[in-house]
This record gives structure tokens, sequence and C-alpha cells, in this order.
């Protein structure tokens, strides 16, 4: 068996999520930083291992009252949970781009079992020879689920934050190395 290392291109990459706001509207963010790897089976996709962590210090979305609001122990709790973690443990074929990814996602130190929606978009070599792949993930989670309950009436007595936050983010990784591994 030969197992392939993925890194991720940041450059290339992003990660936003989106709730709803008086639920008329959405509020947008991203996480500015984070890593992700993933390690295959030769190139075939359907084996991948993924691990992503992103920084909850880096999350913005475009209000610095907002973010800062965002960090503490209302929301992220950043300072006891400075990272959110996703763990793949499978990948199910859907079609020739399409998977369903099931994981593990922790964040404020919950972890629960999440099933997420990818699109693989192949491979290219780019101007340096490198091989490069894209896959872009979506799903959505309850809030609620990983502690964050932080919860507003509006003075007419409407919600104003919705539990469902809508995940999207699109990813492009370099194959690193290729390493031959012997079959037991």
């Amino acid at each position: 068996m030969t197992m392939t290392k993925w890194t991720i291109d940041n450059a290339h990459s992003e990660i936003h999520f989106k709730v709803r706001h008086m639920m008329v509207s959405w509020v947008t963010g991203s996480f500015g930083e984070f890593n992700a790897k993933v390690k295959t089976e030769g190139n075939d996709i359907s084996t991948a291992k993924v691990r992503l962590t992103a920084e909850i210090g880096s999350i913005s979305t475009n209000n610095e009252q907002r973010d800062a609001h965002l960090r503490t122990g209302d929301f992220f709790d950043a300072a006891n949970h400075p990272q959110l973690t996703f763990e793949s443990k499978k990948l199910e074929k859907v079609d020739e781009e399409n998977y369903k990814v099931y994981g593990t996602l922790t964040m404020r130190g919950v972890s629960k079992d999440i099933v997420l929606n990818a699109e693989f978009g192949g491979f290219a070599l780019d101007g340096h020879g490198n091989t490069r792949m894209g896959i872009s993930v979506s799903g959505k989670i309850n809030r609620k689920d990983f502690g964050v309950s932080f919860s507003m009436v509006s003075e007419t007595g409407g919600i104003l934050l919705g539990e469902e936050v809508t995940i999207n983010a699109n990813a492009q990784f370099i194959r690193q190395e290729v390493v031959e591994t012997v079959a037991a």
C-alpha cells in the first residue's frame, strides 16, 4: 500500500459559516487561521483521512465588536477552547465527484459525530510540477449541540440568532510525499 500525504494551501483555501440573524437575514464569518492534512492510499480520494484545526481567535465577521463577543464564553469560549477540530472517520462515495464525509467535530470541548457533503474537484499539476487536489465541503450543524446556547429575544419577541449554522469550505491541497508501506 502507498500512503500519500497532502497539506493545505491556505492561500487557495477558506472556511466560512453563516447563521440567521433576526431570522430574516444572515451573518457570515470565516476563520483566517486553519490547518488541514489529508492522507490517502495513493490518489484514491475515497480512502482519505482528514484532520482540520481552526483557530478560534482568528474568527472574523467583519465586525470587531461581534468578533470579540464570539470569542467569549457566550459562544466559542476561545480562552478555554482555542481551536475547533474535525477528524474524518470515513468517506462514502455518492458519485464520481460527490462524497459524504463522516467525522467528529470538536468545539468548546464537545465532540459530536457529523456528516458533511464533499465535492471532489480533481487533480492538477501546477506550474512548479506539484500535484494539487481540490475539495469543497458543505453541511449544517446545530450550534446548541456544541454548547453554544447564547440566545436573545428582540424587543418584539423575535429570536435574534438561529440555531442552525451552515458550513462551507473550499480547500486546495498539495501532495507532499508518498510513503511506501508494507501490508501486514
